[in-house]
C-alpha cells in the first residue's frame, strides 16, 4: 500500500524521502524551507484562528473533550475527540517549523493533551470495566465511547447503546505515541502507564471480539448483534505495533515506564485481519470504515494485493457523487429511516436499497491517502469532488457536511436509477452546527494540501512505511522491523537450540552426528516452561489502586517463545508449547510432534516481525528416543544441521554464540517489584552412568494392547462394589472406566486406598502415555475433563466464515462467534455428551485443533464446508476406517498422527474416491457427514426462491421466499448459514447430499426456462419419494418406504430420476410461466 513503490517511486526513493524529511530536524527544515517566511506566518494564523473558531470553541472547559457536533452542549464523543485533538496537534506541528509563533504552538500543544488526558481520566474511571473485560470480551463490560462533556460520568449504558468499539480505543493508542514522539507530555503518573499497558489488553483480542465497529450498530441489520469488524481488528493490529517498546513518558522515561505488547496477539490480529479482507464483516462485504483502516490514521496493511483489492472494493461500490456510502443498505439518515426505533425490523434494510446516504468525510480521505501515496493526481481529483460539497461560514472558512442524503420525493426514482436524483447535506455539518469529526480531517488534509504540515510531521512514527523502512529504535525493546533494509521475509534465518534432557542422551546424539547441549552447559542462561513466562507477564500492568491485575492468564505463542529475555538479572530461553506435556496428551505422540516442530519453525520464519533473528528451543527428552518414531526426530535434526528445513533457512549451535543476533527483551518491569515468582526451570536428568551409546541399546517403547471390556453395567452397582472390581481389575482401560464411575458418583475427593479418584487417574493418565494407550489416554483425560490450552484454531475456523459445530446429537452446540477460554469446558463436558461417550470430549478437541491448523494452511480442503460439525467429522472417519477400509478400528484408539491424518483423508475425499473405488454411496454418507456442496450451490438456492413464492419445504422446516429474499442477498454468508441450518436437519447423511442434487437440478431446469415459477412451496421429500419410486419401478420392485436402495445410484443416475420427479412434480399444476398461458414445456438437458 502506502508504504510500497509509490507514485513510481522505489522503496529506496522512500527510504531516502524519510532520511530527507524527518520531524523537525535540521533536514526538515531544509527540505520544506519555505521561501517567504512571513507568507508562511500569516497562512498558519489563519488556520489558528480555523481551528479556535471551529474546534477550540467546542473543547469542553474540564475535561477538554468534544462533542460530535458543535450544538450538542451535553455529550462527548470519544471518537470525534480523538480526531480534533488529532487536528490540533497536526497545526502545533506546523507552528514549530517557525521560531517565534508567539506562543501559538504552546497554547494548541496544551489543548490537546488536555483532550487526551480527558479521554484518559473518563476511562481510568471504568478500569473495573476494563479488568472485566480482560477475563472476557463482552459488550456490556466495554469502556465508553460517550461521556458528559463537563463531568466525565457515563451518560448512556451498554444496554441503550453500542460502546463496544475497539477502533476507539486503537485509534487513541496509534494518535497517544504519535504525540508522545512530537514531544508532548501527556502521561504523568505510573497509574496512568499501568492503566494504559491494560488499554493494551484491552485490545490484543480484538481479532476475536465482535463488536459494534465504527458505524456503533454491529450487523448490517442493525438489530443489536456484535461482529467481527476487519476495521476493528486493523485499528487494534496498527496499535500493538505502535505502542510496542514506546516509553510512555517519552525521552526522559525510564524502563518502567515502557509498554510491551504480546506478539502472538499481535500475529492473530494480523492473520485475522488479513483473512477477513477484502470484505468487513459476515454482514457487511464492502465498508467505507475500511479507508481509515488500509490507509491514514492506521496504515494496517503494507501487502499491495490486499491493500489495492480492499480499495478498489470500496471505490467501486461505494463511491458516489456526494462522497461515499458507509455500506450497502445503510438506513443511516435516510428519509425512511424510523428515527424513534433502535433497531430495525428484519428485512427492513431491503428499504435503504440504493438511497443510503453519502459522506463527503471519505473524499478528505481519499485526499489524504493521496498526499501519503505522493499522488498530485489523486489529491486534485478529491480536491475537486469535494469542493462544491463544502459549505461556508461567515468568515468564508469551509464546512464539511456530515452526509447527503436523498429527499422523499426522490427516493422511489432513486431506487430505480442510482445516482441520478440530487442529494441534499443533512443538518448536521452546518456553519451553526458543525460536524466536528469533518471539520478535523478536513484542518489536517487542508495543512498538508498548503504544505504547511509534512506527512513525517503527521505520521512521526511512519506507519505509511513498511516496517522494514521505518527508522531503527534503539534502546532494550523489541520492535516491529525485522526486515533488513536489502531484505525480504526469504532472507530470515531462525536460530535453533537443541537441549539434550540429560548428558546420556546427549552422548548418544553425538554419536549420530548431532550436537546437543545440556541445561547445565547454557548456564548461566536457564531453559523455562512458557508457563513460567506467563508469571512472569501477570507483573506487567498490576495496580491495586485502580483495580487492575495484569496480564490475564494466556499462553505464550510461538513468536512469543523464539525471544530471549533478560528477568531480573537472568537471561532465559522459553521453550515452545509444543514441548509442553502437563497440559494435553498430544506432546506424548512423536510423529504429531515431529510434524508441529516442522509447522513451528516455518510459522515463526514466516511471520517474525522484530528486530533480531527468532531463537527456537527445540527439547529432546529421555521418553522420545524410546519412542518407535525417534530416527524420523533425527532425520530431522540432521537435516536442521545442513541450514535448511523445507526451503527455511536454520542456523543451529551453541546458545551463548547465539545470544549477540537474537531478538531480546528486556522485562525490566520485574525489576521494580518485590515478589517471589516461583519458577521451575527446566531440570536435567542425572544419572550414575552415560549409558545408551546407540539407539539399538535403548529400549523401545512396547506397542502395549490388551483386550477391551466394557464396564458400563458398573455404573448402576453401589460404591463399595465398584471399589472391589477396581482392585481385581488388572487392564489399564478397565481401571480408566472404574476410577471415572467412581470419580463422577462420588467426586474427585473420594479416597481410595488413601489416596484420592484424582491422584489416582494422573498417575494412571502418565502410566497409559508412556506406554502410548491412546484409547485409555483419551478416556483418562476426558474423565479428568483436561481442556486443550488454546481457542485461537476455533477463532481461525469462524473468521474463515465457517461455523463450528460441537457436541453430540439433538444437544449440539453452534459456534458462529469466538468464545471466551473460559466457556470451552461447557462447550465440550456437555451432560449429553458425557452420557454418550466421554472420550468424545477430547476428541472433538483434538479435531477441531487439526481443522482450525488445516484450514488456515490448506483452505482448498474445506471448499463448500460451511458447518464444521465435528461429531459428524468424526463419524465420517469411523465410516471410511469399517466400511471403505474394512478394518475393525475405532478412531479414539488411534494415535494423534493417525487421527490427524484421517482428518485430511475425509476432507480431500474427491482426489482419491475415484482411484480407491469408491461407491456412490460411500461418497455420498463422507460428503454428507462433512456437510459439502457444490460451486454456486446457495446462489442456486437462492434462484429457486425467487421462483418460489412459497418457498422450499424440507421436512417440518420451510424456507420462506419472505422475509428471506428482503432481509439477505444471494452472496450474503447469512443467507448460507440459514440454507444450512435447513440442510443440517437431515439425519441420513446420504439423503442429505440426495437433497443437495436435487436442489442442483431444480435450478438448472428454472435456469434453462427462465419463465416457469412455481406457485405454491417446493417439497423436496416429495420430489425424493417420487424419484425413488420411479428407480423402483424400473427395476421392477416394490416401493417400500426405506428409500436406501437410491443411495446407490450413480451421480448421472441420480441426476435423471430426479429430473424426471421435478417435471411431474410441476406437471401436477404446481407451475406457471410467467405469461400465465400458452403451454409449458420444461427443457431438462
Amino acid at each position: 500500500m502506502a508504504g510500497g513503490s509509490r507514485g513510481g517511486h522505489s522503496p529506496e526513493h522512500s527510504r531516502d524521502r524519510h532520511h530527507s524529511a524527518s520531524a523537525c530536524d535540521s533536514e526538515t527544515c531544509v527540505n520544506l524551507r519555505v521561501i517567504n517566511y512571513d507568507d508562511t506566518v500569516r497562512r498558519l494564523d489563519h488556520y489558528y484562528g480555523i481551528v479556535k473558531r471551529q474546534l477550540l470553541q467546542n473543547q469542553s472547559v474540564t475535561l477538554g473533550l468534544f462533542p460530535a457536533c458543535s450544538m450538542e452542549k451535553r455529550e462527548a464523543d470519544i471518537r470525534t475527540s480523538v480526531y480534533c485533538a488529532a487536528s490540533i496537534w497536526s497545526l502545533y506541528q506546523s507552528y514549530r517549523r517557525i521560531d517565534d509563533d508567539r506562543g501559538k504552538a504552546y497554547e494548541l500543544g496544551q489543548s490537546c493533551v488536555k483532550c487526551m488526558r480527558g479521554i484518559l481520566m473518563c476511562w481510568m474511571r471504568q478500569s473495573e470495566k476494563v479488568e472485566m473485560f480482560k477475563q472476557g470480551q463482552q459488550p456490556k463490560y466495554a469502556l465508553h465511547a460517550k461521556f458528559n462533556l463537563l463531568t466525565g460520568e457515563e451518560v448512556i449504558s451498554t444496554d441503550d447503546y453500542g460502546h463496544l468499539q475497539i477502533d476507539i480505543v486503537s485509534l487513541y493508542l496509534i494518535f497517544l505515541v504519535q504525540m508522545i514522539n512530537s514531544g508532548l507530555q501527556i502521561i504523568y503518573t505510573m497509574d496512568e502507564v499501568t492503566f494504559v499497558q491494560n488499554l493494551v489488553y484491552y485490545v490484543e483480542r480484538a481479532y476475536r471480539t465482535p463488536d459494534f465497529g465504527m458505524w456503533e450498530r454491529g450487523s448490517k441489520y442493525n438489530n443489536g448483534t456484535p461482529e467481527l469488524h476487519a476495521s476493528s481488528i486493523g485499528m487494534a493490529k496498527a496499535a500493538l505495533e505502535a505502542i510496542n517498546g514506546c516509553n510512555l513518558f517519552g525521552e526522559k522515561g525510564a524502563s518502567w515506564s515502557v509498554i510491551f505488547v504480546d506478539i502472538d496477539a499481535h500475529n492473530r490480529n494480523r492473520s485475522i485481519f488479513e483473512t477477513l479482507l477484502p470484505k468487513e464483516s459476515s454482514s457487511k462485504s464492502v465498508d467505507s470504515s475500511l479507508l481509515c483502516t488500509i490507509s491514514f490514521p492506521a496504515f494496517a496493511t503494507h501487502d499491495q494485493m490486499l491493500y489495492t483489492t480492499t480499495r478498489s472494493q470500496i471505490l467501486n461500490t461505494l463511491q458516489g457523487a456526494y462522497g461515499f456510502k458507509r455500506f450497502q443498505r445503510d438506513g443511516y439518515g435516510t428519509v425512511v429511516e424510523d428515527k424513534e426505533r433502535r433497531y430495525y425490523h428484519a428485512s427492513e434494510t431491503k428499504e435503504f436499497e440504493n438511497i443510503e446516504c453519502e459522506w463527503p468525510l471519505f473524499y478528505l480521505f481519499m485526499i489524504l491517502e493521496g498526499m501519503f501515496k505522493d499522488s498530485q493526481e489523486q489529491v486534485e481529483q478529491y480536491k475537486a469532488k469535494l469542493s462544491p460539497l463544502l459549505k461556508k461560514d461567515r468568515w468564508g472558512d469551509a464546512v464539511v457536511p456530515k452526509y447527503y442524503f436523498i429527499h422523499k420525493n426522490h427516493v422511489n426514482a432513486e431506487r430505480h436509477d442510482p445516482g441520478s436524483q440530487p442529494r441534499q447535506p443533512s443538518s448536521q455539518g452546518t456553519p451553526k452546527n458543525l460536524f466536528l469529526w469533518g471539520q478535523s480531517v478536513w484542518i489536517i488534509a487542508s495543512l498538508l494540501m498548503d504544505k504547511l504540515l509534512h506527512i513525517n510531521e503527521l505520521d512521526l512514527i511512519r506507519r505509511y512505511l513498511p516496517s522494514y523502512n521505518r527508522p531503527r529504535k534503539g534502546g532494550r525493546y523489541s520492535a516491529f522491523q525485522s526486515k533488513t533494509s536489502k531484505g525480504t521475509a526469504s532472507d530470515l534465518v531462525v536460530q535453533v537450540v537443541l537441549i539434550a534432557e540429560s548428558m546420556r542422551l546427549q552422548a548418544m546424539m553425538a554419536t549420530y552426528g548431532i550436537q546437543t547441549q545440556t541445561p547445565h552447559e547454557v548456564e548461566p542462561v536457564q531453559i523455562w516452561p512458557p508457563r513460567d513466562l506467563v508469571k512472569v507477564y501477570q507483573n506487567l500492568g498490576v495496580s491495586e489502586k485502580i483495580g487492575v491485575h495484569g496480564r490475564p492468564l494466556r499462553p505464550i505463542g510461538a513468536l512469543g517463545t523464539s525471544k530471549i529475555y533478560r528477568i531480573c538479572g537472568q537471561t532465559v530461553l522459553c521453550y515452545p508449547l509444543v514441548f509442553e506435556v502437563k497440559d494435553f496428551y498430544l506432546s506424548h505422540d512423536m510423529a504429531l510432534l515431529i510434524d508441529d516442530i516442522k509447522t513451528e519453525l516455518h510459522f515463526v520464519g514466516k511471520y517474525w516481525r522484530l528486530s533480531g533473528r527468532p531463537t527456537v528451543c527445540i527439547l529432546i527428552r529421555e521418553e522420545h528416543m524410546r519412542d518407535v518414531h525417534f530416527r524420523e526426530l533425527l532425520d530431522l535434526l540432521a537435516m536442521l544441521k545442513t541450514g535448511y528445513c523445507d526451503g527455511l533457512k536454520i542456523r543451529t549451535g551453541r546458545l551463548q554464540n547465539l545470544i549477540a543476533s537474537s531478538c531480546i527483551e528486556h522485562l525490566d518491569f520485574l525489576s521494580t517489584l518485590d515478589i517471589d515468582l516461583d519458577i521451575s526451570p527446566f531440570e536435567q536428568l542425572q544419572h550414575a552412568s552415560i549409558g545408551y551409546q546407540s539407539l539399538t541399546d535403548v529400549p523401545t517403547a512396547i506397542k502395549y494392547s490388551e483386550d477391551s471390556m466394557s464396564f458400563k453395567d458398573m455404573a448402576l452397582r453401589p460404591t463399595e462394589e465398584v471399589i472391589n472390581v477396581l482392585r481385581s481389575v488388572s487392564t489399564l482401560h478397565g481401571q480408566t472406566q472404574l476410577l471415572g464411575i467412581l470419580l463422577r458418583r462420588e467426586g474427585q475427593n473420594f479416597q481410595i486406598d488413601g489416596v484420592s479418584v484424582s491422584e489416582r487417574l494422573e498417575a494412571l493418565l502418565q502410566e497409559v502415555s508412556e506406554c502410548h494407550f491412546w484409547e485409555a489416554m483419551r478416556l483418562a483425560a476426558a474423565t479428568l475433563e483436561k481442556l486443550y490450552p488454546s481457542v485461537t484454531h476455533i477463532t481461525t475456523i469462524l473468521v474463515q466464515g465457517c461455523q463450528l459445530t460441537v457436541g453430540y446429537g439433538e444437544d449440539e452446540i453452534i459456534l458462529d462467534k469466538p468464545v471466551q477460554p473460559g466457556e470451552i469446558h461447557d462447550l465440550f463436558y456437555t451432560p449429553a455428551l458425557q452420557a454418550h461417550n466421554v472420550v468424545q470430549a477430547v476428541l472433538q478437541q483434538e479435531v477441531v485443533l487439526y481443522c482450525g491448523k488445516l484450514i488456515a494452511t490448506h483452505p482448498q480442503l474445506f471448499l463448500g464446508i460451511l458447518n464444521i460439525r465435528v461429531g459428524w467429522v468424526i463419524k465420517a472417519m469411523q465410516y471410511y476406517l469399517h466400511e471403505v477400509k474394512g478394518t475393525k478400528d475405532v478412531v479414539e484408539a488411534l494415535a494423534p498422527n493417525e487421527v490427524r491424518r484421517l482428518v485430511v483423508k475425509v476432507l480431500s475425499l474427491d482426489d482419491w474416491a475415484l482411484k480407491e473405488k469408491l461407491t456412490p454411496q460411500q461418497i455420498r454418507v463422507i460428503d454428507g457427514c462433512l456437510g459439502r456442496t457444490p460451486k454456486k450451490f446457495y446462489e442456486k438456492v437462492w434462484h429457486i426462491l425467487v421462483k418460489t413464492p412459497g418457498g422450499v419445504r424440507l421436512g417440518d422446516q420451510t424456507l420462506p421466499q419472505q422475509p428471506t429474499l428482503s432481509e439477505m442477498s444471494h452472496s450474503d454468508l447469512n443467507f448460507a448459514l440459514t440454507v444450512q441450518s435447513l440442510l443440517n436437519r437431515i439425519q441420513h447423511p446420504e439423503y442429505r447430499q440426495i437433497v443437495v442434487e436435487l436442489i442442483s437440478v431444480i435450478a438448472t431446469i428454472l435456469e434453462r426456462n427462465p419463465e416457469l415459477k412455481f406457485t405454491h412451496a417446493v417439497d423436496l421429500d416429495q420430489i425424493v419419494k417420487d424419484a425413488f419410486k420411479m428407480f423402483m419401478k424400473d427395476l421392477g420392485k416394490e416401493v417400500t418406504e426405506d428409500i436406501s436402495h437410491l443411495y446407490t445410484v450413480s451421480e448421472v443416475g441420480m441426476k435423471s430420476y430426479l429430473a424426471r420427479a421435478v417435471v411431474n412434480f410441476m406437471l401436477k399444476g404446481d407451475i406457471k410461466t410467467n405469461a400465465e398461458e400458452g403451454q409449458t414445456f420444461c427443457q431438462v438437458s
